[in-house]
């Protein structure tokens, strides 16, 4: 099976590939372009020429993995383990809060006739996402249906927004104090990292610790904005928040420190940032790349789906708990890719 380049968000679908460019500046220029940011910093640009309203993607032939054969980048005793070293780093004084994520893989059973844009529909039907979309780019190795609940940045003209979330819960009532102080945490780096781009006194917190319905669990969610200064753009923009604080921590650089000790496996997409910009509109919209899967067919033991999650973890985390997060997070959305879902049974959750 042949796969175009294509790209699909919001319901518009962009065909007719033109350029694909690592140079953020592109995203000033012209045009309308997918944007695929990994969390290690590579950055894939491409622009279409033909962008159009279209339906919704039909599932049609999707062929998951089977869902026994899922394997984690870090299993449970490495992963408690790893909560349990944040901690000591909590306690020493050099970290108020750090992400610890792990990846979650699974070889395809057939890679030739494996579609994300046939995932993005089946996510679409049992786990419906406000920046759900995808990127698909065979050539140049980026293969990404994401369903997103939470906004990196989105900008209309010169105004900047960012929605961090921090905070899961199965209901309102799992939600502790842990997770507001958690995501008050957050709020405060987005706005220091905003501050760096925006004009001075124009960093707002419209909204804190907001409690958002998504399939199968709650977050808290809060709303970060901004005016960009004169002269700023893109590229100032993703060197002033990248990779996003709701997937780092604070401090941010010694969070990161710490994610690199203890992660064995690269996030790739996931927890970077994924979505559209339309240069000539002067608007945007990138998501955390959060629920979000992706193809590597260049896999060790053959082409894998890839799956990310994670959680954050602070003085109060626990570590059992913190494992249950990240398998909440991850259960609906591997059941999916799985082909073990139905969309009547996401109709009733």
């Amino acid at each position: 099976m042949h796969l175009s380049a294509m790209a699909r968000f919001g319901g518009l679908l962009a065909t007719d590939l033109r350029d694909v460019t690592s140079d953020p500046a592109a995203l000033e220029s012209t045009g309308w372009w997918a944007v695929v940011a990994d969390f290690e910093g590579g950055l894939t640009c491409a622009r279409f020429g033909d962008v159009r309203p279209a339906p919704a993607p039909a599932p049609g032939r999707w062929r998951g993995p089977d869902p026994r054969q899922w394997t984690s980048s870090l299993d449970h005793a490495a992963y408690t383990a790893g909560v349990r070293r944040i901690r000591e780093h909590i306690a020493a004084g050099e970290v108020y809060q750090a992400n610890l994520c792990r990846v979650l893989s699974a070889p395809l059973p057939d890679p030739a006739a494996t579609d994300v844009d046939a995932l993005t529909a089946l996510l679409a039907r049992g786990n419906p996402a406000p920046h759900a979309g995808t990127i698909r780019l065979p050539a140049h190795g980026v293969e990404v249906a994401t369903a997103s609940p939470e906004l990196y940045l989105r900008r209309t003209g010169r105004t900047v927004e960012s929605g961090p979330i921090k905070g899961t819960g199965r209901t309102a009532a799992d939600l502790l104090e842990k997770d507001h102080a958690e995501n008050v945490m957050i709020v405060d780096l987005v706005r220091n990292d905003l501050g760096r781009v925006c004009a001075t006194g124009s960093v707002t917190v419209p909204a804190l610790c907001a409690v958002e319905q998504h399939p199968g669990l709650v977050h808290l969610v809060s709303t970060v904005r901004g005016e960009i200064a004169p002269g700023a753009g893109w590229p100032e923009l993703f060197a002033a928040t990248f990779p996003p604080g709701s997937v780092t921590g604070a401090p941010k650089a010694s969070a990161l420190r710490i994610i690199d000790s203890l992660e064995t496996a690269p996030r790739g997409p996931y927890c970077g940032g994924i979505g559209w910009v339309d240069a000539d509109q002067g608007t945007g919209e990138l998501a955390v790349g959060i629920r979000t899967f992706w193809i590597d067919r260049e896999a060790a033991g053959g082409p894998a789906l890839r799956f990310g999650t994670g959680a954050g973890i602070t003085w109060g985390s626990d570590p059992e708990r913190e494992w249950a997060e990240t398998e909440l997070k991850a259960a609906r959305l591997l059941a999916i890719a799985s082909a073990a879902h139905t969309p009547a049974e996401g109709t009733r959750r």
